[in-house]
């Protein structure tokens, strides 16, 4: 691989895509267990959800970058434009391209369900960019975890079920709330180890706003409900939905190596880990609620 292309992977952010990919399985089950699946609107929804979360990182780069953000105290993973590494005009191309993929996409999905996915993927696109861009930036004003619940959780799953039902079942409301829950935390990781340098150049997280005990505590809070619901789902009709709680020590593992983090690579591999659980407890809960449709 050259380091022109390990640039551009870095910037990227894999560790994020189970973010865009979780929500899509979770929705496609629900799909399953209230009709049926419609395998290309869920490709499709797939490849748009990629391309959203792709772009939202490229933007992410290059507006922290321009608003001083990603100065040289931070201690989180290089980003490239405030490296040098990038030019901020080649990352706003390539956020463009990314979203313009995420659009095709969008494309076919209104051709399978209609006019509403105009509102889904336009919402979805601006959202992307105005987490940490224009002149009022979500997350610089402390709703980057209501913009994550809202689009990787609610949004994400519901307009995948839609997408192939033309309708979003109650099922998926439901299972878009543990999904997001752990998104959510994936944020609050990365605002927790940022918080220091946030804090200089204006950027009112959450972890900003109540500390570091109030981080920890929301990340608590946020892991709890991703094991409540499927738990509720379990005692309501869907038994296999309980599948995830078999991930529950890896959960209580995330929660202690958050509360003793202090460094950034401490941080920075709290927020892999908090990644992999996602991915982790999104398959398994995809996977109960589509084998209990199939029972």
């Amino acid at each position: 691989m050259s380091g022109r292309a390990a640039l551009w992977i870095g910037a990227a952010r894999l560790r994020t895509l189970p973010a865009a990919v979780v929500p899509v399985a979770v929705g496609t089950a629900c799909a399953q267990a209230s009709g049926g699946v419609a395998w290309g609107p869920a490709l499709a929804a797939l490849g748009g959800s990629l391309a959203i979360q792709i772009g939202t990182n490229f933007a992410n780069d290059v507006f922290d970058a321009e608003k001083g953000a990603d100065g040289p105290d931070r201690i989180g993973p290089l980003r490239a434009v405030s490296a040098g590494l990038i030019t901020a005009s080649a990352m706003k191309r390539a956020m463009i391209a990314a979203f313009a993929v995420a659009a095709l996409f969008g494309v076919y999905l209104i051709a399978c369900a209609g006019w509403p996915v105009v509102a889904i993927g336009v919402a979805s696109i601006l959202s992307g960019m105005a987490y940490t861009g224009g002149p009022w930036p979500l997350g610089y004003h402390g709703l980057g975890d209501v913009f994550v619940m809202v689009f990787f959780g609610f949004v994400a799953v519901c307009g995948t079920a839609f997408v192939q039902l033309g309708r979003v079942p109650p099922l998926a409301i439901a299972a878009a709330i543990p999904v997001g829950a752990l998104a959510t935390a994936i944020l609050v990781v990365n605002n927790l180890r940022d918080r220091t340098t946030d804090v200089v150049v204006g950027k009112r997280t959450l972890a900003v706003r109540f500390g570091r005990r109030g981080a920890l505590l929301e990340y608590a809070a946020l892991i709890a409900i991703a094991y409540v619901v499927p738990c509720v789902l379990a005692m309501t009709g869907h038994p296999w939905a309980a599948l995830p709680l078999v991930t529950l020590p890896l959960a209580s593992r995330r929660m202690r190596a958050l509360a003793g983090a202090t460094d950034g690579p401490t941080f920075n591999g709290c927020l892999g880990a908090t990644g992999q659980l996602l991915m982790v407890h999104g398959v398994l809960f995809a996977a109960g609620i589509a084998c209990a449709s199939l029972a």
